[in-house]
């Protein structure tokens, strides 16, 4: 039986794009829906059905684990839920998968909350609080070396194989130069880096929805993004 199209609810941002790129590895079928987090499109309640911490991305697999139509949200537990689906970069066996979860959780626990922190006090922050701008990115800086050192000793993130620890952490380096990071500073990381970005399903995975996305500029959306409309109880 085909699989019918998954429906990916999503933005072009780095946690949108490790699901985009994950299902053009993966080669299943899907359709983007642009939810424009500028515009407070997660705060339907559409989309907080599926999504009730209203964060993109989240997915509808009409051909879920049971045959049954399924919902997610988390793009840590999609990636998990598309490579258990489909049987592709998750290892098998138990050490190895324990090994790329690992360095799922450090995505999820590290890389993206902590280099969000970076974007926003260096980009986005209406004053320029030093404190804040230092702290993150020497952190960035730090975690940029964790990941060099993994790579010094090893071929992708989590050993020799392509994995969804490669396909979560890669976006989010892809604004390096905003992070107040020389990418040259850690050479085993731009290689594998350089590598990744060169592959034919990450250039498509990132061009998801990128031609909607607009520099965010106005208070509106800096309101809805950083403001009181975010933390509304709902």
């Amino acid at each position: 039986m085909p699989q019918a199209p998954i429906d990916v609810y999503s933005w072009a941002t780095p946690n949108g794009h490790k699901v985009h790129i994950m299902l053009e590895e993966c080669g299943l079928p899907y359709r983007a829906h642009p939810v424009n987090i500028g515009k407070g499109d997660q705060f339907d309640p559409a989309f907080l059905k599926i999504s009730p911490n209203n964060k993109i991305p989240a997915i509808t697999d009409p051909q879920g684990p049971d045959g049954q139509p399924i919902s997610l949200f988390e793009s840590g537990a999609i990636l998990v839920y598309l490579a258990g689906k489909t049987g592709q970069f998750l290892p098998s066996d138990d050490r190895g998968r324990y090994a790329v979860l690992q360095w799922l959780m450090f995505q999820m626990g590290s890389v993206g909350p902590m280099l969000g922190q970076t974007h926003h006090f260096r980009n986005y922050a209406p004053e320029k609080i030093a404190y804040a701008i230092d702290r993150y990115s020497n952190e960035a800086k730090r975690l940029y070396g964790v990941i060099d050192r993994q790579l010094s000793t090893h071929k992708f993130i989590a050993g020799d194989s392509y994995t969804i620890a490669d396909i979560a952490i890669f976006p989010w380096l892809r604004s390096w130069e905003n992070q107040g990071i020389v990418l040259t500073d850690f050479p085993h990381l731009k290689a594998w880096f350089d590598g990744i970005a060169a592959r034919p399903a990450v250039q498509r995975g990132v061009k998801v929805l990128a031609d909607l996305r607009t520099p965010i500029t106005g208070d509106k959306e800096r309101e809805i993004l950083f403001g009181k409309t975010q933390y509304e109880r709902r």
